[in-house]
């Protein structure tokens, strides 16, 4: 589990993306279409920051970098950079997942990366509330 789609030279479509996250595949639909409701964010697929991330689609509200979702087998993760700040807004009402996936972000700036992998509909609210967080908190 979690392999993710490795082969540079296969370009997939987003369907594909979908696909290969399983059952997962329809919480990723529901992310997709929050991100484009909530933020009219755009996508675009991508193979982001070297070899061992994979094949991803990139979520922007204009030009500014929201997050790279990454299609994984039978699931899909989440990765960004967030502030101290925006979580903050929001840490007591997180689950126990994301409190844990906060705790071992990788540190930058005021803040520091994140990946947070989806499984169930529990992290698919909790990765909500944390991108409305970023997107809508100041001095993220």
């Amino acid at each position: 589990m979690y392999e993710r789609m490795l082969n540079k030279q296969e370009v997939p479509t987003f369907d594909d993306l979908i696909r290969y996250s399983g059952e997962s595949g329809p919480l990723w639909l529901a992310l997709d279409k929050y991100m484009e409701d909530n933020f009219q964010a755009s996508r675009q697929i991508r193979f982001p920051y070297g070899n061992k991330y994979g094949w991803s689609t990139k979520y922007s509200i204009k030009s500014k970098h929201i997050c790279d979702v990454f299609a994984e087998n039978g699931g899909f993760a989440a990765l960004f950079q967030i502030s101290d700040k925006a979580v903050a807004t929001i840490y007591d009402e997180l689950g126990a997942y994301a409190k844990e996936v906060w705790a071992d972000k990788s540190p930058c700036a005021s803040g520091g990366w994140i990946e947070f992998r989806v499984l169930n509909e529990e992290q698919l609210l909790d990765l909500k509330k944390i991108i409305h967080a970023k997107v809508t908190v100041r001095g993220k």
